[in-house]
């Protein structure tokens, strides 16, 4: 169960907007880049998330390269998830990989600043500021083991390999 604050964006956030194209060069420093995730579309957005918080979008998150360090950089702010209506297929499977869940909702009834719980396992998401409950898609077992290990590197180290634990 995942419980946080909302920070809600727009359609279209590019893994440009997630990490900003000036800001290569701190490639190499993740943890300073983090510092500065979103903040040419949510000023102060990295000084104001917290543990568990979510970033929260509408269509086509995380469009653009293949910049992995998009989503490593989001986790390392502090989200536990992202959710949006709709997500660019890379950088899904880049999230998955660094243990970022991306929840594929209708995030039509989440606005800035509400309180969410989230339950990967069982497809179900409650805004308790609202009080709205709506379904979401439920990642395959695969996904969430992948997800609960940390990633995909702490999954293969744990498991050898791509098949369920018994």
């Amino acid at each position: 169960m995942l419980r946080g604050n909302a920070f809600k964006l727009g359609d279209n956030i590019s893994t440009d907007d997630i990490v900003p194209g000036r800001l290569a060069h701190l490639r190499s420093n993740l943890p300073e880049l983090a510092k500065h995730v979103l903040e040419d579309v949510a000023p102060a957005l990295a000084s104001r998330i917290k543990a568990g918080d979510f970033i929260v979008g509408g269509e086509n998150f995380g469009l653009g390269s293949s910049r992995e360090h998009a989503p490593i950089v989001i986790k390392m702010a502090g989200a536990s998830a992202v959710l949006a209506k709709s997500v660019a297929r890379i950088f899904f499977r880049n999230a998955t990989n660094v243990g970022l869940p991306v929840i594929i909702c209708d995030t039509d009834n989440i606005d800035d600043g509400d309180e969410l719980e989230v339950d990967l396992a069982q497809g179900t998401i409650r805004n308790l500021t609202n009080g709205a409950g709506f379904a979401c898609a439920k990642p395959p077992q695969v996904m969430l083991t992948i997800l609960e290990e940390g990633g995909l590197i702490p999954y293969i180290k744990k498991y050898g390999g791509f098949q369920l634990p018994s």
